[in-house]
């Protein structure tokens, strides 16, 4: 498996769909909580904004399609490790397309990341 780059991103968006997404996501919520559910999600609502050009689309795409895979460079299972490079992965990619990022676009991510993790809005 190769590492997730900005070059490597493009033969990763083959993996991304938007269904595979949210059961990833799901499944996520119990693992490793909001370090990488908010991230994730800052991307999947950039994503989905007509403000961003295709090739920072094309990153997004490409770096949620690397989360989704099930296969990847550090294997998921492995305890404390196995999401580092996902995270890695969707860090480059929020840097790269952080002038996206908006107070709403993460407002809607906090709220949907503590929604899964069942947060209470008043703690």
């Amino acid at each position: 498996m190769e590492k997730f780059t900005i070059d490597t991103a493009p033969q990763y968006e083959r993996h991304y769909d938007e269904d595979g997404f949210w059961k990833k996501v799901k499944h996520l919520a119990a693992q490793v909580g909001a370090k990488v559910l908010y991230p994730a999600l800052q991307l999947y609502y950039v994503l989905q904004s007509n403000n961003v050009p295709v090739k920072a689309k094309t990153l997004i795409i490409g770096a949620l399609g690397y989360l989704i895979l099930p296969a990847d460079l550090v294997p998921d299972f492995i305890p404390a490790l196995g999401f580092t490079d996902d995270l890695t992965a969707l860090l480059l990619a929020l840097r790269t397309v952080n002038k996206h990022l908006t107070p709403e676009i993460n407002a809607r991510a906090k709220e949907q990341t503590d929604k899964l993790l069942n947060v209470s809005s008043n703690s």
